[in-house]
């Protein structure tokens, strides 16, 4: 099962059997996975945050570790270090528990600067360095790193470089009505309903095969240039000190191509570069003082942009993409299900 849509189906079914109303969550973790990129997930407690996280890799068949970012915790506690064994008089590694096709740092915030410089290494290059010797970390690979909002007393903001090497930020929301109900009529009837729950869907070859085939997605010239007039809005915006950097860029390219996988077309349209601008650029704009006092949050910024930033409309040339129906053209507009 190589094929995206059916990945992204198996496994969305798979966790909604203990997971309810966070379906939007779980296709974008599918898409920063297949796409290489990792997410900051945001959201009060009580929200399942750690356990989204969780049921993701089960689904999946992905090796999970999960590391519970506290104050004192330090960087080798995180990639791992060298211990002498008296028995062989050698010094050995120690494998940390960023070694892991999920790592979870939950509660990222409450870490250290330094403690979370740690992941930088690994979300980056995929690997990390021990004591001069750097070591390869697994494939597939993703970070997926918890914070809460409302709890600032001994948290540590996320630096600016932290924050951009995270692909998307997701906030968890507070269940609606009947989807809470819902929760509480399957705890009733199930008290220990949990991740023993979710069976594995698919295999890391499959996942593999999957990337191969989000990386040859078309996206055309028309597209790309929504994308980079999105990027230059934010950096002219008045609001804004710092716009958004070519990383972003980057992370559009990847995280569109594989939204538009996941819902069965070779094919990038707008749609998906608008779906994805609020996940990809919430947490990369910096507000400037002015404007952050007047109550301006960095969603309130995406909105505008978009709005202020018009898609392209028409036809572009599918030539190389080998997805039109026969015009030799795909409608950039076109949505899903049309």
């Amino acid at each position: 099962m190589g094929n995206p849509a059916e990945i992204y189906t198996s496994v969305v079914d798979e966790v909604s059997n203990v997971l309810i109303g966070n379906e939007a969550i779980v296709e974008n973790l599918t898409i920063a996975m297949l796409s290489r990129g990792h997410v900051l997930l945001e959201g009060v407690p009580g929200v399942a945050k750690t356990t989204i996280a969780n049921l993701f890799a089960r689904a999946t068949g992905l090796e999970y570790n999960r590391m519970q970012m506290t104050p004192d915790l330090l960087p080798a506690d995180i990639t791992g270090t060298y211990v002498y064994r008296e028995g062989t008089g050698e010094f050995e590694i120690q494998r940390g528990p960023i070694f892991a096709n999920v790592a979870v740092a939950d509660e990222i915030n409450r870490a250290t600067p330094k403690t979370q410089s740690a992941l930088l290494e690994a979300m980056q290059e995929q690997a990390v360095t021990i004591q001069g010797d750097t070591f390869p970390l697994a494939s597939p690979f993703i970070v997926i790193a918890t914070q809460n909002p409302i709890e600032m007393e001994g948290t540590y903001e996320l630096p600016e470089a932290q924050r951009d090497r995270f692909q998307l930020k997701l906030t968890v929301d507070l269940l609606e009505r009947d989807d809470e109900l819902e929760l509480l009529n399957r705890f009733d009837g199930h008290p220990d309903l949990g991740s023993e729950d979710v069976s594995q869907v698919v295999s890391v070859d499959d996942i593999i095969s999957a990337r191969d085939i989000v990386s040859d997605v078309y996206i055309d010239e028309a597209v790309k240039g929504y994308i980079l007039d999105i990027i230059g809005a934010t950096r002219e915006n008045s609001n804004v000190k710092y716009g958004a950097s070519p990383r972003s860029s980057l992370a559009f390219l990847n995280a569109a191509k594989a939204r538009a996988a996941i819902h069965g077309r070779e094919y990038v349209i707008p749609d998906d570069v608008k779906a994805l601008a609020k996940p990809i650029l919430i947490h990369r704009l910096q507000i400037n003082t002015e404007a952050e006092l007047s109550g301006v949050t960095s969603g309130d910024l995406v909105e505008e942009i978009l709005e202020s930033v018009s898609p392209p409309s028409g036809a572009v040339d599918a030539e190389n993409a080998d997805v039109s129906d026969g015009d030799g053209t795909v409608p950039v507009s076109q949505r899903e299900g049309d």
